[in-house]
């Protein structure tokens, strides 16, 4: 956070993952292979005796809802949450519970027993940040270490007095820091936000692997659109959540014949574009997506897991219903948003343990609404009107969800997050930025001001609002 000179590529924010969350499942899962695999690079993973996790803050109080003790023995185990097989995962850590052993980086057998060896510490949380977990190791001639790693939001993972430099050697040709700095840029050069955030990708890798990348990106989230819109039932977890995807989509397609997202698509659009009609296909999509993240289910970080169905609605929106069914359309929508959510981690938070949800459903529909208001043929100030809209009605926004689980009110919250990224986008197409009160940049501080202010209560703790409110046999959604 509020680092100068970040560089933060397009696939820092998009990353794809296991959810429900970025921040208590993603990043603990890396966090553990990090740190294991940095054992194993000093030639120390064999002389491994014995090993603890310590869990603080809110990864200890909604670390079970969220799945942390699970992704942190898949992250020893030396899985990696872009191909790992989740048809395996309750199997994989069943054996480790069944046996009490666990093969880290599956080379080095040791004594394992999830419920001691995983500690959560409800009541202690360290100073940097509310997400950190412990690893503490004994060896085999008595030495031992502690390492500390912090989970800040998003699936960025940073260890304790990590010097940071190294990774911010890239220079672009662009620096941001803030929508100034972006606003700049386009005036200079003349260009779209996607093609200056292009240009910037190029420091990185070559324009054809960075497009092709962000399309990987696009399937996998055209995947979990598909995947949650037919599969019904319960969500795991034990609150009973209906998955109402499934019915939804019945609904709109009038349970017509289709065989693969193609004909989907081509059915969806065919339907026509009733506005009510469209609503619910935007929520239908919303819904979809989160409903796979809830269940363990591949998603992307979109900035985080909690948040993962906004963009990808309101994408599939500009898809469906604006005629941009086209690779171009979509690389640089999905290019515009990114540069809007690296401006909201650099100068506020995408952490839901920092900010509360606006840092998650807010920023996301801040990233989708200036992605459609560019694709849309906004200028670069409408488009940056677009986010500030977005997120000046998310300001304040609580999470507190009920049983530590992504399910209520997360997945419902993306739903809405979609819809008002819609809407921020009309209106900023419909105005003129010269007489806008409020930049993208005073939204931001406001943003990170009301982060600070908030009770902790109210930052992905399950200590406060409905988490505490909703009695959880009644919890139905």
């Amino acid at each position: 956070m509020h680092l100068n000179q970040e560089s933060i590529s397009v696939f820092d924010i998009f990353k794809i993952g296991i959810g429900p969350s970025s921040s208590h499942t993603l990043g603990p899962w890396k966090a553990a292979f990090q740190f294991i695999s940095s054992l194993e690079n000093k030639n120390k993973l064999q002389e491994i005796q014995s090993l603890q996790v310590l869990l603080y803050g809110s990864l200890a109080k909604t670390g079970i809802g969220h799945g942390t003790d699970i992704a942190v023995q898949l992250g020893l185990l030396g899985e990696d949450p872009v191909t790992f097989d989740i048809d395996l995962l309750h199997s994989t850590i069943n054996e480790i519970k069944a046996s009490n052993k666990i093969a880290l980086l599956k080379k080095a057998s040791i004594n394992f027993i999830p419920s001691e060896d995983i500690v959560f510490l409800n009541k202690e949380s360290l100073p940097y940040h509310p997400n950190a977990l412990t690893f503490l190791v004994s060896f085999i001639n008595g030495d031992s270490i502690a390492e500390t790693y912090y989970s800040i939001g998003g699936g960025f993972v940073k260890k304790e007095n990590e010097d940071m430099s190294n990774q911010e050697a890239i220079r672009l040709p662009f620096p941001v820091n803030n929508a100034n700095d972006l606003l700049h840029w386009c005036r200079k050069t003349g260009m779209n936000i996607c093609e200056v955030v292009l240009e910037n990708e190029n420091s990185w890798r070559s324009e054809m692997e960075t497009k092709a990348g962000i399309i990987n990106i696009w399937n996998v989230m055209k995947d979990s659109i598909y995947k949650g819109c037919h599969t019904s039932g319960f969500l795991p977890g034990g609150l009973n959540v209906s998955r109402r995807a499934n019915d939804l989509n019945k609904k709109l397609t009038n349970d017509a014949p289709y065989n693969n997202y193609e004909e989907w698509l081509a059915l969806i659009v065919a339907k026509g574009n009733n506005f009510n009609y469209i609503l619910d296909c935007v929520s239908c999509f919303a819904l979809a997506v989160n409903e796979v993240n809830a269940s363990f289910g591949r998603v992307v970080t979109a900035p985080t897991n909690g948040a993962a169905g906004v963009i990808p609605a309101v994408l599939q929106y500009y898809i469906a219903f604006c005629n941009a069914n086209d690779n171009e359309k979509i690389i640089n929508f999905l290019l515009t948003a990114s540069e809007i959510g690296s401006i909201f981690k650099k100068g506020s938070t995408i952490s839901a343990a920092m900010g509360g949800c606006q840092a998650e459903i807010g920023v996301s529909s801040a990233m989708a609404a200036a992605a459609l208001t560019e694709g849309m043929g906004g200028t670069q100030r409408q488009v940056m009107m677009a986010a500030e809209i977005a997120m000046e009605h998310h300001l304040g926004m609580t999470c507190d969800p009920i049983g530590g689980l992504v399910q209520i009110p997360c997945i419902e919250r993306n739903a809405m997050g979609a819809i008002k990224a819609i809407t921020a986008s009309q209106l900023a197409l419909q105005s003129a930025p010269d007489f806008a009160k409020v930049s993208l940049d005073d939204v931001i501080k406001t943003m990170w001001d009301t982060a600070l202010d908030m009770n902790s209560k109210y930052k992905e703790t399950s200590d406060g609002g409905l988490a505490i409110n909703v009695p959880l046999s009644l919890s139905e959604c």
